[in-house]
């Protein structure tokens, strides 16, 4: 069957890098597993020795940037796949040789308008670290700021769409072919795989996510954001504030460096829940080379090129996953999980009887996060329930965090954590920024009314005094009756109120 996507003749220098990887690697097993028939043998390379996991993945490595984010997506998968592939598709990075600089000055002068010496005061042309899609320097602003410059690799865009072309002709003859297959949703993992690409290949979508994070943490000067500079930002050039502090590896590094971390794992704890439940919007890959611990125990965030987004409604259901969990509940629970898996069609029984299980698992006392997860995601794919995939990029995160937290501070509690988040939830739903939009919006409603709405208030008035009963609360049926004054005058004068007290949250 692969044979087919031999039509593809623009890519096909691409196509056979593909097959002679996959090859080498053994993985014709593979395959044939989701349905793509392979002619031919395998070669006998230095990877066939290795398991079938650690084969793909390196293969995957080797093939660059678009196959180490798509095994990426894959890691997050383990409501579907086994823990050993998980295990090997989280080990997964972008590696590349460093390239000489003068390769990328084209691409630099280019998107400054003039030579990066003249631009700023000193420029470092030994890069300070290399991947897959981009290569990192240092430079100094005029004004003496230390910087970070990450320039996109020449030819990069071209190879990645490439790759997805075929990986989206290969994921439709999968689905065709391979019932196994077509419970990854490999099409809809494809549309997933080029949208997070095609985000990350243009370096202003990173710009954004750190000026958006920046303002979501505007109020807590512990958690820093390093500071964009637009001037020079463009799709292929990220400036950004140079940052130099301690990755939180392990404690010992954190306390030679005059932190303490116990108050950074806190802090971790804080930072990743708020960003999650409270503001809706989290670092994607929180791992200990995406954070820098400062002095006074602060963090800082960065590469911040995957940042996942919650939706208010998603934020009310973690909620009350974490609160079936705290108190025990199994129907409230199954009541989460059956929303999430909408489309399984898993009988009722079976989801009550997995949150049963879980909760007498982790239901009470210390909540490890990490084993919690990871039962909850073992249960799914034994009943083969299906998560949605932000679900999946929220659980990743914080099992992501909670593993630095575990290096850092063993004994660290998270339901502490849990229950600081919970008030924090509480208060912004309090808060006039919450309610503000929402005012506005029954505000202008009212407003719609117009030239109407005194004759409408004398009315309603009238008709009070005539009947001297309150309003009934329920809207008026279509056709109209006398409860429709009724239901009217309930309307306006509540509408009354809420523009009373409107302006005291502006």
């Amino acid at each position: 069957m692969l044979k087919t996507l031999r039509i593809a003749g623009r890519d096909r220098k691409r196509l056979d890098e593909i097959f002679s990887v996959t090859s080498r690697y053994g993985l014709g097993v593979l395959l044939a597993r989701i349905g793509l028939d392979r002619s031919g043998s395998d070669d006998a390379g230095d990877g066939v020795s290795h398991s079938l996991p650690r084969r793909t993945r390196l293969a995957m490595e080797e093939l660059g940037p678009t196959f180490v984010k798509l095994g990426q997506i894959l890691a997050t998968r383990a409501d579907l796949l086994s823990p050993e592939w998980v295990a090997e598709f989280e080990q997964l990075h972008s590696k590349a040789p460093t390239l000489p600089f003068e390769e990328l000055r084209p691409i630099v002068e280019e998107a400054l308008g003039e030579a990066p010496e003249s631009a700023f005061s000193e420029f470092d042309t030994e890069p300070l670290a290399a991947a897959s899609i981009a290569q990192v320097h240092r430079a100094t602003l005029h004004d003496g700021r230390a910087v970070v410059i990450k320039i996109r690799r020449p030819g990069i865009r071209l190879r990645v769409e490439a790759d997805i072309r075929l990986l989206a002709h290969i994921a439709a003859l999968a689905e065709r072919g391979s019932a196994e297959a077509r419970r990854f949703g490999p099409s809809r993992m494809m549309r997933q795989l080029a949208d997070a690409m095609i985000e990350e290949l243009d370096f202003t979508n990173e710009a954004r996510n750190a000026d958006r994070l920046r303002t979501d943490f505007a109020d807590q000067p512990s958690v820093v954001v390093p500071e964009i500079h637009w001037e020079w930002t463009s799709e292929t050039l990220l400036v950004m504030e140079y940052i130099d502090g301690v990755p939180p590896s392990n404690a010992q590094a954190l306390v030679s460096a005059g932190l303490d971390p116990a108050r950074i794992a806190a802090l971790g704890a804080d930072m990743v829940l708020d960003m999650v439940l409270v503001n809706g919007r989290f670092h994607g890959d929180p791992h200990p080379g995406n954070l820098l611990c400062l002095p006074g125990n602060h963090i800082a965030l960065l590469d911040l090129g995957m940042v996942g987004y919650v939706s208010p409604r998603r934020r009310e259901e973690f909620v009350s996953f974490v609160q079936a969990l705290s108190t025990g509940s199994p129907t409230q629970l199954a009541d989460v999980l059956t929303r999430w898996s909408i489309g399984d069609d898993v009988p009722a029984d079976r989801v009550l009887s997995a949150s049963e299980r879980l909760i007498a698992r982790h239901g009470s006392g210390r909540l490890v996060l990490g084993a919690m997860v990871t039962d909850f995601l073992g249960l799914m794919r034994d009943e083969r329930m299906t998560l949605p995939p932000d679900l999946l990029l929220i659980f990743k995160a914080l099992i992501t965090m909670d593993g630095v937290l575990a290096k850092i501070e063993p004994d660290f509690d998270l339901t502490q954590a849990m229950r600081r988040s919970s008030f924090r939830i509480a208060q912004a739903r309090l808060s006039p920024e919450h309610w503000s939009p929402i005012l506005q919006g029954v505000a202008w409603e009212l407003f719609k009314i117009g030239d109407d709405a005194p004759r409408l208030i004398r009315a309603a008035i009238r008709r009070l005094e005539q009947d001297g009963m309150p309003p009934s609360p329920s809207p008026p049926a279509r056709g109209g009756s006398s409860g429709d004054i009724h239901w009217l005058a309930a309307a306006i004068v509540a509408g009354a109120v809420i523009i009373a007290i409107a302006p005291w949250f502006y």
